[in-house]
């Protein structure tokens, strides 16, 4: 069995309903997921990086441009996320999981590492800070023995499809940290990717740094300066819920 102690793991499908197919749509001439995939390959913490997909049908053109791409990925259960995240990581039995989703393609790994950098011997779970995070900037770090109890442990929809929600639901259970973001007053941006407005900011954010020839080098600080310059275009998507997936989820299970 291989060990490590930091594994990132891509929670991506191309069943989207807001937006079909998302992770499979262009971005200054690559994919959504290969733009995931080598931003979080960036960090200098991170021993292995895989995407866990579904075994739904439409999920096939994911897959074989992960294996076209040499992207490790992993087939595992459609509506048990929580299940596929651990069956994936059993695989690599890491010392901790770093859970992003393929929503956010404009992941910082600066950010990633200095979350890693906040991990100790007796840490559970670090996650970013809402209040102060732009959505879509966020990540999960998760202890591996923490999420085996509670993929044991979780009986709720919401809790299984929203891998770690079980953790602030049981939040005495364990140690958590928080990561504050390093810029003030920025938590009202929106840098996630889950409706067709969030698509047309993402790919002229995108596109904008291609022209400048960054490509793919370019990260939360200088796209915050541009939407600073250019804050007309934060109003395209800024009439979006953040909590809108997490809401539809508890009103499920009866949580709401």
């Amino acid at each position: 069995m291989i060990m490590m102690k930091y594994l990132a793991i891509i929670q991506a499908r191309c069943g989207s309903s807001r937006l079909p197919n998302k992770v499979m749509k262009d971005l200054a001439g690559k994919a959504v997921i290969e733009r995931m995939v080598e931003r979080v390959q960036k960090s200098k913490k991170i021993d292995e990086v895989i995407v866990a997909t579904s075994i739904a049908d439409n999920n096939l053109p994911l897959i074989e441009l992960c294996a076209r791409r040499r992207f490790r990925v992993f087939v595992g259960s459609e509506k048990d996320v929580l299940d596929r995240y651990y069956q994936a990581a059993k695989l690599f039995n890491p010392e901790y999981i770093i859970r992003v989703t393929a929503d956010c393609p404009l992941i910082d790994y600066h950010l990633v590492d200095q979350m890693i950098e906040c991990v100790t011997p007796e840490t559970d779970y670090v996650h970013t800070d809402e209040q102060t995070f732009p959505v879509g900037l966020g990540a999960e770090i998760v202890k591996f023995s923490v999420l085996e109890q509670i993929w044991r442990d979780a009986k709720l929809k919401s809790e299984r499809e929203h891998v770690t929600l079980f953790i602030p639901n049981n939040c005495s259970r364990y140690k958590i940290q928080t990561l504050k973001f390093p810029i003030d007053g920025v938590s009202d941006k929106r840098l996630t990717l889950d409706h067709p407005e969030d698509y047309e900011l993402i790919s002229i954010i995108y596109n904008h740094f291609a022209e400048l020839g960054l490509q793919d080098d370019f990260y939360a600080k200088e796209i915050l300066e541009f939407l600073e310059v250019n804050p007309e275009l934060t109003k395209i998507n800024s009439h979006i819920d953040r909590f809108e997936g997490l809401k539809i989820s508890l009103a499920n299970d009866g949580s709401v």
